[in-house]
């Protein structure tokens, strides 16, 4: 042991604070001894969760035993209801009871399984969103050409995808406030800006649809709407699949660019989008006119 292991070994050896019992004092020095942590300030966090922890767990009559103590059900309930506590601090407790548990008793503490997450899909580069259009642009009918550039545009123009693309019309798309908007009717209602490098080829879409649906068809519900269009772009010139969650992911990153939320998220230190979510909450979205302002432009046609 070196030097530092040494001063940490002696400084729990001597921890009998006046807050917790003797026999929970005893038990914390023992387990967090176990655990070994690095560093002082950490031993006394961990000593001051265990000591807690055991006052609470011979109070319910558990023998003060690691077995019992540290038992998961016992360290849970514990961190629930202890009273008194902020939720920044129930979760520092969580935390340290935990790193103690695994350390001492590890058959009661199995590793966690990391949980699947959908992860963004990757956005089409300009150049593959040019090549797109020019797969539509060179349909042999004029009704194919018109759909499939709808498709495009209001995926990677509009952000739309499943059933607000299949239901969007050619009288959800207008003129207004500045700029081209989308009127999402289905699923959650709302207007979309449509990125400018896109309003010319969206706007021809929508006049030759009409009333109709923009991407064809006469049922929306129909699920394999898009499959003849995302077909007919596949024009096996070195393009990748048309993928329409790929078209949203493109809207995205454009949005992205246009907020400046890389810089923002980066001058934040903010890595985890949780945290915005929390903070957009309790805060109030822009009208037409401003999304508009901010999002009716596009650095990539």
């Amino acid at each position: 042991m070196d030097a530092a292991g040494g001063e940490v070994a002696a400084y729990i050896g001597r921890w009998r604070p006046s807050s917790v019992s003797p026999p929970a004092a005893a038990f914390a020095r023992d387990v967090v001894a176990t655990a070994a942590p690095e560093g002082r300030e950490r031993a006394k966090n961990l000593l001051q969760s265990a000591g807690k922890l055991a006052d609470y767990a011979i109070g319910l009559g558990l023998e003060a035993v690691p077995g019992a103590v540290l038992h998961p059900s016992t360290a849970e309930r514990f961190t629930r209801c202890a009273p008194g506590l902020s939720g920044v601090a129930r979760r520092t407790l969580r935390t340290n009871l935990r790193f103690i548990g695994r350390r001492v008793v590890p058959h009661l503490y199995p590793a966690d399984m990391p949980l699947p997450r959908e992860r963004s899909k990757k956005p089409y580069s300009p150049a593959e969103i040019g090549g797109f259009l020019a797969l539509a642009d060179a349909q042999p009918a004029m009704e194919r050409r018109m759909r499939a550039a709808g498709l495009v545009c209001l995926g990677a123009g509009a952000g739309l995808i499943r059933g607000d693309l299949r239901d969007a019309r050619g009288s959800d798309v207008a003129c207004r406030s500045g700029g081209v908007v989308v009127q999402v009717r289905s699923g959650r209602a709302r207007v979309v800006p449509v990125l400018a490098g896109y309003h010319g080829r969206l706007l021809a879409a929508a006049r030759f649809a009409g009333h109709a649906l923009i991407c064809g068809g006469a049922d929306p519900g129909r699920r394999n709407l898009t499959t003849p269009l995302i077909t007919a772009l596949d024009g096996g010139t070195g393009l990748p699949r048309l993928d329409t969650s790929r078209l949203r992911a493109t809207w995205l990153a454009d949005c992205a660019e246009l907020l400046g939320l890389a810089t923002f998220m980066h001058a934040a230190g903010i890595s985890c989008s949780q945290r915005l979510g929390d903070l957009l909450a309790g805060l109030e979205p822009g009208g037409e006119a401003e999304a508009v302002r901010l999002l009716g432009a596009a650095r990539r046609p």
